[in-house]
């Protein structure tokens, strides 16, 4: 596997500066859409996307495993990838993630390792989300951690749903 490219790369075409400010620019601008940060002032926008990494993948390739360390959480900025469970019985896929969407970040609340495998199914890039700057952000804006519980709630409440049905199919036992 190839490792993700990461960092502020530009071409060395004399306007480095400027293509810097712009892509900031276009970060800050990405995560204003996404919901969890919505809430937060410009001016830490613009800090978490200068703090964060720019990372690319192919088709295929994992932004991480289920099992790791979860040490960072991933803003999808275009593309799209699956969310995968393994389980004695295989691999399963138990959602799809794409633009304007977080994933990873239950791990480094939780200080569990990942629950889930993520995989690109596109080209992918993303906003990789140090989790010292994230739990940071977390302090900072207490707000974040109830628009958190919220999606965390609602990724639940559709699991639970999801369960449900599947075990709906199966025979029921008798107590």
């Amino acid at each position: 596997m190839v490792p993700p490219r990461c960092g502020r790369q530009v071409a060395p075409d004399g306007n480095s500066e400027t293509r810097i400010v712009m892509l900031l620019k276009d970060e800050v601008e990405m995560l204003r859409r996404i919901t969890l940060f919505s809430g937060l002032p410009p001016a830490k926008l613009k800090l978490l996307a200068f703090t964060s990494d720019r990372v690319m993948y192919s088709a295929g390739e994992a932004l991480f495993y289920q099992g790791d360390i979860g040490d960072a959480a991933y803003v999808i900025l275009s593309g799209k990838a699956e969310v995968l469970i393994n389980t004695a019985g295989g691999s399963f896929k138990i959602a799809e993630v794409e633009q304007n969407s977080i994933v990873g970040e239950i791990a480094i609340l939780c200080n569990t390792p990942r629950t889930a495998t993520v995989r690109t199914s596109t080209p992918l890039e993303a906003l990789r989300i140090r989790k010292d700057d994230f739990l940071k952000l977390l302090a900072d804006f207490p707000e974040m951690a109830v628009e958190i519980m919220r999606v965390l709630a609602d990724r639940l409440a559709q699991t639970t749903a999801e369960l449900s049905e599947a075990r709906g199919s199966m025979e029921p036992v008798d107590a």
